[in-house]
């Protein structure tokens, strides 16, 4: 079979995370939510960004253990998967490159807009960590196509858990810094002006990405 790879397991998940959270509208809901923070002690700003991080990587580990059920109910999928995976990657990419993935966007979790009347700094954490905003579900989609593709050459659940949870965790890990440093929030609304760049360069790497999954496909070992 197919194992999932380090690459697959750990690298792609926190380099695609780490590249959601510098996309406009990520950029953006991050602001929101350090503005919510504001005033809050130390323990508290501390307290709500665990909950932030942690409601994220747990509800996107989730949709990753969906993903592996769905993709174990096409065994033999192996090496077509891969290619179809491949396929995925590559047009997502050049989605991005002609500035056209607003096609795949759809905001995963409940509206920000929605957020206010709730009561409890508890239940906001929550909410706003369940909120995926929209121009990370491209990547979320690349990842959860290979969480599928894992699951029909038998990848364990839990590497379909881990995968889209470190996802989950890196969109979100560098908030603590720019929560509790002023530089990093400075650099944020300097990054802010240049996140405009950003999917041209994700497109790329989708790109190479989905030439690298086609070509494993056909020089990968399979087994029984």
């Amino acid at each position: 079979m197919i194992e999932a790879g380090a690459f697959t397991l750990f690298v792609l998940p926190v380099g695609l995370g780490l590249l959601g959270f510098v996309e406009p509208c990520s950029i953006g809901s991050t602001l929101v939510f350090i503005k919510y923070l504001e005033g809050r002690d130390a323990t508290a700003k501390l307290a709500q960004v665990g909950i932030f991080t942690a409601a994220r990587a747990l509800f996107t580990g989730a949709l990753g253990l969906a993903a592996v059920a769905l993709g174990a109910a096409f065994i033999g999928f192996q090496k077509a998967g891969w290619v179809l995976l491949g396929t995925l990657y590559a047009t997502i990419g050049a989605l991005f490159i002609a500035g056209r993935a607003n096609v795949l966007m759809v905001a995963l979790g409940p509206a920000l807009a929605r957020l206010s009347p709730a009561k409890g700094s508890v239940v906001l954490g929550v909410l706003f960590g369940l909120n995926l905003p929209a121009c990370a579900a491209p990547l979320i989609l690349a990842l959860l196509a290979a969480a599928a593709a894992g699951g029909a050459a038998g990848a364990a659940f839990a590497a379909g858990f881990t995968s889209l949870a470190l996802f989950g965790l890196a969109i979100s890990a560098p908030l603590v810094a720019a929560v509790f440093f002023e530089p990093v929030r400075r650099m944020l609304d300097r990054l802010a002006g240049l996140s405009r760049r950003i999917p041209f360069w994700t497109g790329v790497l989708l790109l190479l990405l989905g030439a690298w999954s086609i070509r494993f496909a056909f020089v990968a070992d399979i087994g029984p």
